[in-house]
């Protein structure tokens, strides 16, 4: 296994499936990284595999087969307000493994840095007034905000753990310069 220099070493590169731990590897967990980062070829599917929580950001595309997985897209893959169809997921999906992607350069870290840029933007582009623009930036910026892409997605994973026991959990990070899926080691 190698690993990659970011955010504290954290980040396990797959590049074959040696790199793959033992655990994870006969599993959808397994398939995801193998589909996306090793080019295996695709299965066909009739039910989701699992449930994929990642960014929104367009600049990631997952190398995955049609009908694999549930995917819930949301800023920082941020699921706390995405219970319900996490839920739903498991309960009437019954998907048994959760891959949380986050991402390097994501642009729910640092928001307030955007705030300008944000209320301009609501102002210009949804034509909100510049006092409506800023309270709604004020109200959810602090539950938006996710500080570090790599300590959040761990700290969101042991959250859903907690909220499900009987779920595998897995956190990742998408680099965006190589488009490759990199296991966070927690």
């Amino acid at each position: 296994m190698r690993k990659i220099t970011y955010k504290m070493n954290r980040l396990i590169s797959i590049s074959s499936n040696n790199d793959i731990p033992k655990e994870l590897l006969d599993t959808p967990v397994g398939l995801l990284l193998q589909y996306h980062n090793l080019d295996r070829k695709f299965e066909e599917y009739t039910s989701a595999q699992m449930l994929i929580g990642m960014c929104m950001d367009n600049r990631k595309h997952l190398h995955m087969p049609e009908n694999f997985a549930y995917i819930i897209r949301t800023g920082g893959a941020n699921l706390r307000y995405s219970e319900f169809r996490v839920s739903y997921a498991i309960a009437v999906g019954g998907v048994h493994y959760i891959v949380l992607i986050g991402h390097n350069n994501c642009g729910m870290v640092n928001l307030l840095s955007r705030k300008v840029q944000f209320i301009n933007g609501l102002v210009e582009n949804a034509g909100w007034t510049k006092e409506e623009a800023e309270d709604h930036f004020y109200h959810f910026e602090p539950i938006h905000e996710i500080g570090n892409e790599v300590e959040f997605v761990c700290s969101e994973a042991k959250r859903i753990r907690l909220r499900y026991p009987k779920i595998t959990v897995v956190p990742m990070i998408y680099l965006v310069e190589d488009n490759k899926l990199y296991l966070v080691n927690e």
